[in-house]
């Protein structure tokens, strides 16, 4: 863990602060410190925004942030797959059915920091605990902007909670019916105008059989998982108006998938450090770093012996962002800025032969991305209407890119190095936002955006026994160009109703493409286009609480030449509808009572609509009933119907989503 001497000294550094900081008299001004970055500009709702609270976000029945977030229809992962069962790799997020492959085509922020893996771009979900987070703001489209390269398909932002909703101490202790255990806690404690939080938690249990009973062989494996993240962070005040954040955060996960000796593994330290101040002229300053590795064993499907050691990929992620809001008169708000993020790794696996067990190949891959991206954006409020527009240029490198293969004497057979590319690439959005009247909202948005390949699209093969996916040096960037109109309904108080149509196109999306039988390989196409609607609700009448949120997408893969076969069909692992709703029951106070209905259409496995995953629909609740005034005991259902989830059908080998799942245990800190 290199970089926790790093990660301890922001950390100390932002103690040192807060302790510093002087007790100030009873007539000095009070500083109040948030830890949250500058406030939603005027035009933000001119996006398809929706916000999943605090108390969603802890009531959620698996635990998971990615069940979370697919509380926002349109929300999904590669495979329908939570981080307790699914491969690390294949966890990348994306919005609006345009997916088709492994990789983000969303961009994650953690208190404005990318979580996207620096060298596959794939979220580590078990890192980020939904208890540790305040809030979570997704925004469907809306392109680059200030956010940064990679937001095609939206911007999911998560904002860490303060001191004021942690408290002083709160924590979690629960196991479920298969013995498998969660365990969380949090610290906080003011120092001076400051404060400072320290969080863990730790997942592990043997897990479910992925494999469908009937297909199952003596080397079938549980889907074990072993899980900890820790996270600190401090808060102090610089001046009257200008705050320190620091923030650490560690973690590993292991997994095991189908066979025994199919092990996987993650693990990351990241460190961050920001400047926000407040005043007339408004900024946001952010650095970070990041140290991320992943390992992987594939063991064969007929033979159930190693066949590839993918044993270390190191990557490193560095990055900053600078933005400036200078007073420009109470009509304007105006963003000026610049972000910088650096990717690079390498890959070193091992392949060996099914039969003899002798190493047949060593292989070593890798490379470096960048991108730097200045970016302006103006809000102008006219009366009840607002006007938005922004333009980013970014300047990106795909540079030092190679693939080396040596036989097992050690001799090189392949020494293969890509030629540096670079260029410059514009994107724009702008906006309205019309209040008509206190009941009705319009809205209407266009926006485009660039998405740069990452390692591991351009360099890294992989294998899903017996389907061999190969690298493609030569991928070039996907752009996203898109529109949308709304209408926000508030027909009362507490209820508020959303309806959205949207049109996006993805430009030389990158597809894992057929190239025949067990053959893929990852190249652009010419575009996926996603048309649909999006509709939201949410009502909260006395102790009663209601959300829902449904999707419907037309996707379809553009394809010419060699794509040509892929032409109208249906991205791989996309589904046309995806709707779920929760009701919430708060009897008394620290009571909580809700289930969650969630519906996913069918989809299909692969690019060719050959092999289907079928629709489900599942059912969870939630329970939080007080025993003493600060302990509450805790009930919570997954897939209480117990249906059944097919999450991977590659000609008829299965793997299965998780079973009905019932948890118990207590809660601290209410």
């Amino acid at each position: 863990m290199t970089l926790f001497p790093s990660l301890m000294a922001g950390t100390g550094l932002s103690l040192a602060l807060c302790a510093a900081t002087p007790a100030f008299a009873q007539d000095d001004p009070v500083i109040v410190v948030t830890g949250s970055g500058l406030e939603e500009t005027p035009a933000a709702p001119a996006y398809d925004t929706q916000v999943i609270d605090r108390d969603q976000l802890v009531s959620v029945p698996s635990g998971r942030i990615e069940d979370a977030l697919s509380a926002v229809a349109g929300f999904q992962q590669f495979r329908r797959s939570d981080s307790r069962s699914a491969n690390a790799s294949a966890q990348g997020a994306t919005l609006r059915a345009l997916g088709g492959n492994a990789t983000s085509r969303a961009l994650v922020l953690l208190d404005g920091v990318p979580m996207s893996d620096p060298f596959f771009g794939y979220i580590p979900f078990s890192a980020i605990a939904p208890e540790r987070l305040a809030q979570v703001r997704v925004t469907r489209g809306g392109g680059s902007g200030p956010f940064g390269a990679g937001a095609l398909a939206g911007t999911i932002e998560l904002e860490s909670a303060g001191i004021d909703t942690l408290g002083g101490f709160t924590g979690q202790a629960l196991a479920n019916d298969r013995g498998e255990t969660e365990l969380s806690a949090s610290t906080g404690a003011q120092l001076g105008s400051g404060f400072v939080v320290a969080s863990g938690r730790w997942d592990r249990g043997k897990g479910f059989f992925t494999t469908p009973e009937a297909d199952r062989v003596p080397l079938s494996a549980r889907a074990a998982f072993d899980g900890w993240s820790a996270q600190v962070r401090g808060v102090a005040p610089v001046s009257g108006d200008v705050e320190l954040q620091v923030r650490g955060l560690a973690y590993r996960d292991e997994r095991t998938l189908r066979f025994e000796g199919a092990d996987s593994t993650i693990d990351g330290q990241d460190a961050s450090v920001r400047l926000v101040g407040r005043g007339a002229w408004a900024f946001d300053a952010l650095a970070y770093i990041q140290a991320r590795n992943f390992t992987n064993i594939v063991v064969s499907s007929s033979r159930f012996v190693p066949v590839l050691d993918q044993r270390n990929t190191p990557a490193t992620g560095l990055g900053g962002k600078f933005e400036l809001r200078p007073p420009v008169g109470d009509a304007h708000v105006l963003r000026l800025g610049v972000d910088y993020r650096n990717a690079q790794g390498e890959l070193f696996e091992t392949a060996i032969s099914a039969f003899s067990g002798n190493v047949t190949a060593r292989r070593q891959a890798g490379g470096t991305n960048t991108d730097l991206g200045f970016f302006i954006e103006d809000d102008w409020t006219l009366g009840a209407m607002v006007l938005t527009a922004g333009a980013r240029l970014d300047r990106w490198t795909i540079r030092d890119g190679f693939y080396r293969e040596r036989d097992a004497a050690g001799a090189l057979q392949i020494d293969a190095g890509y030629p540096d590319r670079s260029g410059w690439d514009a994107s724009f959005r702008g906006g309205l936002l019309y209040r008509a009247n206190p009941l009705i909202a319009l809205r209407a948005a266009a926006y485009s955006g660039l998405r740069l390949p990452t390692l591991n699209e351009l360099y890294r093969p992989f294998v899903v026994f017996p389907v061999v996916t190969q690298a493609n040096a030569a991928l070039e960037n996907e752009r996203l160009e898109g529109f949308e109109a709304g209408v926000d309904l508030t027909p009362s108080s507490g209820v508020k109703l959303s309806l959205t149509a949207f049109d996006n196109r993805v430009k030389n999306a990158v597809a894992n493409v057929t190239l025949g039988t067990n053959l893929r390989q990852r190249r652009n196409i010419d575009a996926i286009r996603a048309r649909g609607l999006e509709a939201a609700a949410s009502a909260n009448v006395g102790r009663l609480s209601f959300d829902a949120s449904a999707s419907w997408t037309d996707a379809e893969a553009r394809g010419s030449g060699f794509a040509a076969v892929l032409d109208g069909n249906r991205p791989s692992q996309t589904p046309r509808f995806v709707g779920g709703a929760s009701l919430a029951w708060r009897p008394a106070e620290a009571w909580l009572l809700s289930a969650t209905i969630r519906h996913v259409g069918a989809q299909f496995e692969d690019d060719r609509e050959t092999n289907v995953l079928p629709a489900a629909t599942t059912l969870d609740a939630y329970a939080q009933i007080p025993l003493l005034r600060e302990v509450a005991l805790v009930l919570r259902g997954e897939n209480l119907t117990d249906e059944t989830i097919i999450t991977r059908n590659q000609s008829g080998s299965i793997d299965l989503g998780v079973p009905r799942t019932v948890w118990a245990g207590v809660k601290i800190g209410l």
